[in-house]
């Protein structure tokens, strides 16, 4: 949490330089609505004195005085949390993982790190070597958070930190956490990790604020998962693992408009036929959890399996 409330933050604005405001990013990704428009992003931005020009979603710039776009920025940050909240209206997120096309590349993985603030030894989704018993071919599997649509780890969560949205996605709150891991007790998925130490480059991201979409800053003592990458769903962009991934092993898309688009090859195509004609399942369906991420079975792989002891975990 700020040592300041929201009010003294807005009473102090006007003293805030525009490097500081530029610095903390308060505008991006933002939705703030801006004289008939919506400021998007800081490509928008061009100095001009005492005043800052900014583009709106319909392609006009704008320019406004400096102090008042420090005002928008302040309100933008509790809305931003608000939006968090409750997600993207209409919308049901789900994803398909490939496991004939993984290759244990982990760029998925490294991707994810970098924009999570994440440490090597950290997480929110992981490539892991599976075999379905003696004798049995391995392969690897990718394994995020399942975004449950009967989540347990929210059920236990004994002051509301981590929740599930209208459009399915199940998030933390490392402001309202209190790291006591009832929730990383009962995932199902061990999908959970606990920051036990000083996140990664902490005092580069400790002037940013909190953006609940992709828990970051990252804070000491709290629970951290994969978010789905809900930030850049609101700019309309695929999440970071499935744009990362070289090999086409993820399809993301909305179930909502029974659409999925590869990460890879970026061809859309429907969600159910992809499951239904590939043998898609979900992981553990007799929990009754109702996961949002389906796999499709590792057949037709037609790149030979290297094992690696350092860099993967056998489960059987």
């Amino acid at each position: 949490m700020k040592d300041k409330s929201r009010n003294e933050h807005h009473d102090d604005s006007n003293k805030t330089s525009r490097r500081d405001f530029l610095k903390k990013g308060i505008l991006v990704g933002a939705g703030t609505v801006l004289a008939g428009g919506i400021v998007t992003s800081f490509d928008a931005f061009a100095q001009g004195g005492d005043t800052i020009k900014v583009m709106t979603t319909d392609g006009k710039v704008l320019k406004i005085p400096a102090s008042q776009a420090i005002e928008v920025g302040a309100r933008t940050e509790e809305t931003m949390q608000k939006e968090g909240r409750l997600g993207i209206p209409g919308r049901k997120w789900t994803m398909v993982i490939d496991l004939s096309k993984c290759q244990n590349a982990r760029m998925c993985m490294a991707a994810c790190q970098s924009a999570h603030q994440l440490k090597p030894e950290m997480h929110h989704i992981n490539v892991l070597q599976m075999d379905h018993g003696i004798g049995t071919a391995p392969y690897y599997m990718p394994k995020p958070c399942q975004h449950c649509d009967n989540p347990p780890c929210t059920k236990v969560c004994p002051v509301d930190a981590t929740f599930k949205r209208q459009d399915g996605i199940v998030l933390v709150d490392n402001e309202r956490c209190i790291g006591c891991r009832f929730c990383i007790a009962a995932c199902p998925y061990s999908a959970r990790v606990f920051n036990w130490t000083d996140p990664k480059d902490k005092e580069k991201y400790e002037e940013l604020e909190y953006n609940m979409e992709m828990n970051v800053p990252q804070k000491r003592g709290t629970v951290t998962k994969c978010v789905f990458s809900a930030d850049r769903l609101r700019e309309g962009k695929l999440p970071y693992c499935a744009s990362a991934c070289p090999n086409g092993v993820y399809w993301f898309g909305d179930m909502n408009e029974d659409a999925v688009t590869n990460g890879t090859s970026k061809e859309t195509v429907r969600f159910s036929e992809l499951v239904r004609d590939n043998a898609g399942y979900t992981l553990l369906p007799e929990l009754g959890t109702q996961p949002s991420v389906y796999y499709l079975p590792e057949k037709d792989r037609r790149v030979p399996f290297k094992t690696d002891l350092n860099l993967n975990e056998k489960h059987h």
